[in-house]
């Protein structure tokens, strides 16, 4: 007998159901029971890609199935190994507490981590003052120096081998959609490390204790460090000036333009962070368009949002 009873026949269907606490508390109910868990309230928690809610302790994520036309059957084990990795460096992330699949109407892999009582980045900056920022940002980088170093390959993520990059930014110029191919193949981009890939704003909890807990570790890759460091600066920060002081120091407005212009191009949400952060798809004709734009934000700080 199935629980699920949604139909998914394409990403326009799971994005439609995915934060339905009605369509999915049956099965998150029964993959507790089917874990020895206590029955709780399911909530929603922060959105995303997948399935994810709160039942008492514990969050529970419930990764999109094959049918919703995402090719990510390696996120449990992209997580799995991500958190485990956290702990082993000290980095706070939240405990694993079981995972597997079930067989419903769909396949599903799931993942049943602690719940962690925190405040989502998102939230918290909006009463920052310009010193709380930067000694946010310092204490990101900490985290991010610690996991940013070489590890063995763990899932067949590649930021460098276009998929849902290069169809992120058809929505570009062509000639800008061929400048950015010829550089990708075309430039060595040095020793790759581990990045979380998806430091977006709730994605970081602060803590009752004043720490940082990063969760949703499905995006997780190796790839160049100004992967990571590009999603930092524009997406997570807007390229505020305090927060960009605290994580990156006294840089300089060029060196600073040239670790989001190159790991914006290869990053899987760079099409998407640019059209929402930098400027409409439509203006930017070449690759020096958007360094230009770049520059020029980076140069006014905020002021320029």
């Amino acid at each position: 007998m199935t629980v699920f009873s949604e139909r998914i026949g394409g990403w326009d269907d799971w994005g439609g159901v995915f934060r339905s606490v009605p369509a999915f508390a049956p099965l998150v109910e029964s993959i507790l029971r089917r874990e020895g868990l206590p029955p709780a309230r399911i909530e929603n928690l922060a959105p995303g890609t997948n399935a994810v809610f709160r039942a008492g302790d514990y969050a529970v994520k419930v990764y999109a199935p094959a049918e919703s036309g995402m090719d990510r059957t390696d996120g449990p084990q992209t997580e799995l190994f991500a958190v485990r990795r956290a702990g082993t460096l000290g980095v706070s992330a939240p405990k694993l507490i079981a995972g597997g699949f079930v067989e419903d109407r769909y396949r599903f892999a799931y993942m049943i981590m602690e719940y962690i009582d925190g405040v989502a980045f998102t939230e918290a900056v909006k009463t920052m003052s310009g010193a709380e920022k930067t000694e946010f940002g310092r204490k990101l980088r900490a985290i991010t120096d610690r996991m940013n170093t070489p590890c063995e390959r763990f899932n067949t993520a590649d930021p460098l081998d276009g998929g849902d990059r290069d169809r992120r930014w058809e929505p570009y110029p062509g000639r800008f959609r061929a400048e950015r191919l010829s550089r990708v193949q075309s430039r060595d981009y040095g020793e790759k490390v581990f990045v979380h890939g998806d430091l977006c704003g709730d994605n970081i909890l602060l803590t009752p204790g004043g720490g940082l807990c990063l969760i949703d570790f499905a995006d997780a890759a190796l790839a160049p460090v100004e992967y990571e460091h590009a999603l930092v600066a524009v997406e997570l920060f807007g390229l505020d000036p305090a927060l960009l002081r605290g994580y990156f120091g006294d840089y300089s407005v060029a060196g600073l333009t040239e670790v989001c212009f190159g790991g914006l191009l290869i990053h899987e949400f760079g099409g998407g962070v640019v059209a929402s952060r930098v400027g409409r798809p439509d203006t930017f004709q070449t690759l020096g368009d958007l360094r230009e734009r770049l520059r020029e934000r980076i140069e006014r700080g905020c002021d320029a949002w």
